[in-house]
C-alpha cells in the first residue's frame, strides 16, 4: 500500500516557518524541503520510492518535539537546479551523482553555504551505472569509431565523466577529438533519435530506456573503466547542525526504503515506475535483485576515493577548482541514524552477478545459473516473458538479454552490453563467434 507524501503549503511567514528553520519558541510548524530527481532512478531510496512510501514523514512524525513537521518535495532532472536551491537556502536536503556531488560541494563553499555528503543512494563499484549508446543502425562499433563525431552528454555529470574518461583510455583527445554536445538527457536522446548526433552518454535509466525501447544499442559499458561511480544525498551544512534530528529522521527513512527495495525489488518498481511514467522492466533493470545498481546508504571508502579521483575530470573541464572531499563528506549523522547496523552496512558487498527473467503476471523474478539456462527458459516460454536480464561477462553488468551481443563458445553461451567487448573475447578465444540472439536461443533450446 502506497502512502501519499505530505506536501507542504506555502507558508507566510518565512523567517518562522522556512525550511528547516523554526527554532525553539518559533511556529510549531517546520517545512523540510527535499530536492530530488525521480527520474535518476539510482537515488530513489532518497527520492520517489521514499516519497511514495511515506517512511520519511512517519519518522518526523514520531520525534515528538513539539513541532509539526511538514515535507516539500521537489523533483528536478538534473541535479544543477538543487545545488542552486541549496545555496540559496530554498532546500535542505538534496540526492544527485558523484560529479553534480561535487559541484555541490564547491558551489557551496564558494558562496558560504557549505554542504555535506551524508549518504549514499544507489552505487556500481565497477561504474556501471553510466553507458554510451549510438542509434540502432548506426555503424559505429568501437570508442575508436567516436573519434571526430557529434557526442551529446550533459556536461558535469557522471556520464560526461565517462565519456572523458573512455575517450582518453582509446586514445581520443575528449575535447579536440569529438564534437561535445552539451544536452540535458531528454534533449539528448531526442538528437539520437534524429540523428543529429551520433552517440549519447549518459546515467540511468536513459541507456537502458532507449536500448528497451530499440531507440539506442550499446556502444560502451561504463563498468569497463573499473571504477566506481554512484548517487549520494547531500544536506546543508547549516541544517544539519539546526536540525540533527530531522536529519537523522530522513537518513532512518532512506535506510527503511533501502530495506523495503532490497526485499521487494518487484514491487520497489513497479512503485517507482508508476511514480515516472518509466517501464517497470528499465527500473528492474537498473534497480532489481541484481541490478546494475546496489543500494546502501552506509559511505563506503571505495565510493570516497572514487569521488577524490573524480575531481580532477570537473578540474579540467574548468567546473570546479580543487575539493575537500575529505570536509565534504561527512558521516556522522548516518552513523549515528543506524546505530550499531552500520558497521554491517558498511561490510555489504554488491549481490553476485545472475541472469533473472521476470515472467508475466509474476510478482518474482526467477534466477537461472548461466545466461544458456535463462536462454532455454525463455525459447520454452516465450510469450510468458515480461524480461530477461543476463549479465556482461566480462564486467557483470546486467543488460537486457535479447540486446546483448551474444558469443558462442563451444556449448558456452555469453552475453555482453557492448560490441567491443565482445570482439575482443572471440578474439582471444579461438573457436568462439557472435552470434545473434535467436541463433543463442535456438542454441540453448
Amino acid at each position: 500500500m502506497k502512502h501519499k507524501p505530505v506536501v507542504a503549503a506555502l507558508l507566510l511567514f518565512a523567517p518562522l516557518t522556512a525550511c528547516g528553520s523554526a527554532q525553539a519558541g518559533d511556529s510549531s510548524t517546520v517545512t523540510v524541503t527535499v530536492g530530488y530527481q525521480s527520474k535518476t532512478i539510482n537515488t530513489v531510496t532518497a527520492g520517489t520510492l521514499l516519497r511514495s512510501l511515506g517512511y520519511f514523514e512517519k519518522q518526523l512524525n514520531s520525534l515528538h518535539d513539539g513541532h509539526t513537521y511538514k515535507v516539500d518535495w521537489q523533483d528536478y532532472a538534473t541535479g544543477a537546479p538543487i545545488t542552486a536551491q541549496m545555496t540559496a537556502g530554498k532546500i535542505d536536503i538534496g540526492s544527485m551523482g558523484d560529479f553534480p556531488l561535487l559541484i555541490n560541494a564547491a558551489r557551496g563553499k564558494q558562496l558560504g553555504k557549505p554542504t555535506r555528503l551524508v549518504s549514499v543512494t544507489g552505487y556500481n563499484l565497477r561504474g556501471g551505472l553510466n553507458t554510451i549508446v549510438t542509434s540502432p543502425n548506426s555503424k559505429l562499433a568501437s570508442l575508436g569509431d567516436l573519434k571526430g563525431k557529434k557526442v551529446s552528454t550533459s556536461v558535469g555529470s557522471a556520464a560526461d565523466g565517462t565519456l572523458v574518461r573512455a575517450l582518453q583510455r582509446a586514445g581520443i583527445d575528449p575535447d579536440k577529438g569529438i564534437e561535445k554536445l552539451n544536452q540535458q538527457p531528454a534533449v539528448g536522446a531526442s538528437a539520437l533519435s534524429a540523428g543529429s548526433t551520433d552517440a549519447l552518454s549518459q546515467f540511468v535509466a536513459w541507456p537502458g530506456l532507449l536500448a528497451y525501447q530499440g531507440k539506442a544499442k550499446a556502444l560502451y559499458d561504463g563498468a569497463e573503466l573499473d571504477l566506481p561511480t554512484f548517487h549520494g544525498v547531500t544536506a546543508r551544512e547549516d541544517f544539519a547542525k539546526q536540525r540533527p534530528t530531522v536529519l537523522e529522521a530522513f537518513l532512518k527513512a532512506q535506510a527503511e526504503a533501502t530495506d523495503y527495495l532490497n526485499a521487494h525489488p518487484v514491487a520497489a518498481a513497479e512503485s517507482v515506475a508508476e511514480a515516472t511514467g518509466l517501464p517497470a522492466e528499465v527500473v528492474y533493470l537498473y534497480n532489481g535483485a541484481h541490478g546494475v545498481a546496489t543500494f546502501d546508504p552506509a559511505i563506503k571508502p571505495q565510493l570516497v576515493s572514487a569521488l577524490k579521483e573524480d575531481v580532477s575530470v570537473l578540474k579540467a573541464a574548468k567546473l570546479t577548482g580543487d575539493v575537500d572531499v575529505d570536509s565534504f563528506v561527512d558521516d556522522q549523522y548516518v552513523k549515528k541514524a543506524l546505530g550499531s547496523d552500520y558497521a554491517g552496512r558498511l561490510a555489504l558487498k554488491p549481490s553476485a552477478s545472475a541472469s533473472e527473467v521476470w515472467p508475466k503476471g509474476a510478482s518474482r523474478t526467477q534466477s537461472f545459473k548461466t545466461p544458456a539456462e535463462l536462454l532455454g527458459y525463455v525459447s520454452a516460454h516465450q510469450d510468458g516473458i515480461r524480461a530477461a536480464y543476463v549479465p556482461d561477462a566480462t564486467t557483470g553488468t546486467l543488460w537486457f538479454a535479447d540486446k546483448a551481443v551474444w558469443v558462442a563458445d563451444g556449448d558456452e553461451l555469453l552475453p555482453f552490453v557492448a560490441p567491443e567487448t565482445a570482439r575482443a573475447y572471440v578474439s582471444a578465444h579461438g573457436g568462439a563467434r557472435v552470434v545473434t540472439y535467436a541463433q543463442a536461443l535456438e542454441q540453448a533450446s
